[in-house]
């Protein structure tokens, strides 16, 4: 269970390689008429507002309206309203109205402020050295290839590091099985995920939080992220390219990241409960929920958002959903208090001391995987958030001190990336993937398993790491010094251990 978590970053260092391949995008192909968007009033902030779940919302609803507010949208399954208002204190009206169990602010009431919000502020203090660019790579391939037949496979030293390779002479998955990549989106067209994207359980969720299924509204925009963590569960092994860890598995394009960055409440809250709906058996999700780093019980409107979010992935999980998360980019020891100086990252952020009554979201909600990241040595990475009840399990995120022996000596991730092309990454957002992917093949070769059977798999086949002896110093500066708790059993950085793609195909 986890106890604590904190700060996760979208991205980290990306590198774009030119493809020969075309620079079509999903947003290019036929589409349906769109979906008529939910219309918010001008300068109207965001609320979730809490009912009773497994009940009727026909009383919230007439709560919402009688304190000035418009309903944007209604999850009976998990009691949950979503609704503008332009009054400040319009949460505070509307849980004093009868049937009413709580509401909160989803975005800080910025949407209010007379001066509009400054861009989004970088989530951590490593930020800009983690986001530095690389050398570009091609699509020519020197070596061996890892998996034979993909060029550039001799650049994927994570499969080796997790067995991904030996894996797939056995199995690369089932075409049954769907992962939804609740990210900034999918290209479709992409040469190593078209034949794996499945459009009929995509959904762009970044319209208020309203589900919108026309192909532009779950295409890529303003981030390659979400192509970049695709390649990493399921790019095809097919003589194009990479490979991914389940490369014969589908995937769902859930966007829930909107083309300023961030990740509102009513997005996640809209792509779980998409995944619960849709037949989707494991969701990736390689983010924190804006716009505060930590969301704190001890305040109303932040403890009604910690409720509906945890309801609606709740709901997935009852409906067989295994939900995967990324930990974080800030080398935070995440079972102790932290200072949070970042939040809310949408306007003027202040400083407050937080212990175990805040929260991280998704990640830190019960029955999530938590994952951490290492580099080629099997150590962990240099920024990667940690934690001894925080861990579940860890897998390869990249680490630009640890080289490898491959043609390009790059330790990052090699995947996927917008314009048909591929880059290389670092963070914990590629290393969640990774776990996504394997709890794909365990789903695949298990098919009858049920999902808290599949979460014990992963933790019951992953590959014991021990601490390393005394302070863990990376670089030997310093600067990114961690100390980790449980000795020979890893756990503080390594949770379970390292995850093991062969013992899920076993």
């Amino acid at each position: 269970m986890h106890r604590r978590s904190r700060v996760r970053l979208l991205g980290a260092a990306v590198v774009i390689a030119a493809a020969a391949t075309g620079l079509a995008t999903a947003a290019g192909q036929a589409t349906a008429a769109p979906a008529a968007p939910a219309v918010s009033a001008a300068g109207a902030a965001h609320f979730v507002v809490l009912g009773d779940e497994h009940r009727g919302l026909a009383q919230v609803e007439r709560a919402v309206r009688d304190s000035g507010g418009t309903v944007l949208k209604s999850w009976p399954q998990i009691g949950v309203v979503i609704a503008t208002s332009d009054k400040a204190d319009f949460a505070t009206v509307v849980r004093r109205k009868n049937g009413v169990r709580g509401a909160g602010a989803t975005r800080n009431l910025a949407e209010l402020a007379t001066t509009p919000p400054a861009a989004r502020i970088a989530a951590g203090a490593n930020a800009k050295a983690l986001e530095a660019t690389e050398a570009v790579v091609t699509n020519g391939g020197k070596g061996k290839p890892t998996d034979p037949g993909d060029p550039l496979s001799v650049n994927q030293w994570n499969l080796g590091a997790i067995k991904a390779d030996q894996a797939h002479a056995r199995s690369g998955g089932s075409s049954n099985v769907v992962v939804g990549v609740l990210d900034s989106g999918i290209e479709a067209t992409h040469p190593d995920l078209a034949a794996n994207v499945d459009a009929s359980r995509s959904v762009g969720c970044t319209n208020e939080g309203v589900p919108d299924t026309t192909p532009a509204a779950w295409a890529p925009t303003t981030s390659d992220h979400g192509t970049h963590v695709a390649g990493i569960i399921a790019a095809a092994k097919n003589g194009v390219g990479v490979v991914g860890v389940a490369p014969n598995v589908k995937l769902a394009s859930v966007k829930v990241v909107d083309d300023e960055g961030y990740i509102y409440p009513e997005y996640a809250i809209c792509g779980f409960v998409w995944a619960a709906e849709k037949g989707i058996h494991v969701t990736n999700n390689s983010y924190f929920i804006d716009p505060w780093f930590l969301w704190c019980r001890t305040d109303a409107d932040q403890r009604a958002v910690i409720t509906a979010v945890t309801r609606a992935v709740d709901y997935s999980a009852r409906r067989g959903v295994v939900n995967v998360a990324a930990l974080g980019n800030s080398n935070w020891d995440l079972s102790h208090d932290i200072t949070d100086s970042g939040s809310p990252n949408n306007g003027t952020p202040t400083t407050r001391e937080t212990g175990p009554e805040c929260l991280n979201l998704p990640s830190e909600i019960d029955g999530v995987v938590g994952v951490s990241s290492t580099g080629v040595k099997n150590e962990k990475s240099y920024f990667s958030n940690y934690g001894i009840t925080e861990t579940d399990v860890a897998a390869p995120g990249g680490d630009r001190m640890q080289v490898p022996s491959t043609p390009d000596a790059n330790g990052r991730i090699l995947s996927t990336v917008v314009g048909g092309a591929w880059g290389y990454k670092q963070g914990t957002s590629m290393a969640s993937p990774h776990a996504a992917g394997v709890v794909a093949l365990i789903r695949s070769t298990h098919r009858n398993w049920p999902a808290p059977v599949v979460i014990g798999a992963l933790h019951v086949g992953a590959d014991r790491l021990p601490c390393p002896a005394g302070v863990y110093d990376p670089d030997g500066t310093g600067a990114w010094l961690a100390t980790c708790e449980g000795g020979k059993s890893g756990r503080g950085f390594y949770g379970s251990g390292l995850i093991d793609a062969l013992a899920a195909v076993r």
